[in-house]
């Protein structure tokens, strides 16, 4: 039987940025937060709504928000290069670097995701 592909080794995000990853979710207590690519992630009704990633901070937005935030500076997230997941966008680096701002933003994705029907999940998930 052939190896599977293995997967990429992903860069931890660094610990100031987890730290106000940590302290903006802290203020929304709707969403669950839990590692995906090895970085905190935050869900709400069962969809990724936002994460980081090696140096990255990542939301999910409506078509219109997230062309809005490319035309402020970010762009597509890619976990693996080359291959960017839809309808996720990077937060410029100031913007990540502030909590006020980057709270705006999450704001912004967690009502978009919360406006998508509940995702089906696996038993034992939340």
């Amino acid at each position: 039987m052939p190896d599977k592909a293995a997967m990429p080794a992903f860069s931890k995000p660094p610990a100031d940025l987890v730290e106000r990853f940590a302290r903006v979710m802290a203020e929304r207590p709707a969403a669950s937060v839990r590692q995906m690519f090895g970085s905190p992630a935050a869900f709400v009704n069962g969809y990724m709504t936002t994460g980081l990633h090696g140096q990255g901070w990542f939301v999910r937005l409506s078509g219109a928000d997230a062309a809005e935030l490319t035309a402020a500076g970010g762009g597509p997230f890619e976990p693996m290069p080359g291959r960017p997941m839809r309808g996720y966008t990077v937060l410029p680096l100031g913007m990540a670097d502030d909590p006020a701002v980057a709270g705006t933003w999450v704001d912004r994705a967690t009502g978009y995701v919360a406006s998508l029907p509940p995702k089906k999940l696996p038993v034992g998930r939340s």
